[in-house]
């Protein structure tokens, strides 16, 4: 078994919605961001990285690359799983936590957990996302962006 930690952070621009866990979300302003700027899955992908022991995302897809510039990050997530499969390892638990003061995640954490089960070929059960905010205090909390954490455990397939 392998675990691994993921962090991202993302801070609000112009814009008239964010992408967070691949869901498309209205409100008042987009993420900074060379690619979609999705700080679930990038999260997501550093923990999944970080458990293989093969670095971190901006490793793999440089924000100075124009072939990632305003990507969806869902294809970065299945790219990142193909590199697993290729060391013969296998998710079998994630568990991420938004940390935003607005905007109210819990309407989309169902589509959001179906995102990542199709994308990891994960049973959804085997995915948590939960969100909570800081109490307006700190970046998140005076609302100049959102975080996140994700925690992954992989299993060595044995191939």
């Amino acid at each position: 078994m392998r675990i691994g930690h993921g962090y991202d952070v993302h801070k609000f621009g112009p814009g008239d919605h964010l992408v967070i866990g691949g869901v498309k979300i209205p409100y008042d302003y987009g993420m900074l961001a060379h690619s979609d700027g999705d700080v679930l899955i990038h999260a997501v992908c550093d923990a999944l990285l970080g458990a293989a022991g093969l670095g971190d995302i901006g490793r793999h897809f440089p924000d100075s690359s124009d072939e990632f510039e305003d990507i969806d990050s869902r294809i970065l997530l299945r790219r990142v799983l193909t590199q697993l499969q290729d060391q013969s390892l296998a998710v079998t638990s994630l568990d991420v936590t938004l940390v935003a003061q607005s905007p109210k995640i819990a309407p989309y954490i169902e589509v959001m957990r179906h995102h990542l089960a199709q994308d990891l070929s994960l049973d959804s059960g085997r995915i948590n996302i939960k969100a909570t905010t800081t109490e307006r205090l700190g970046f998140t909390g005076r609302g100049e962006g959102i975080a996140c954490h994700a925690v992954t455990l992989l299993e060595e397939n044995g191939e």
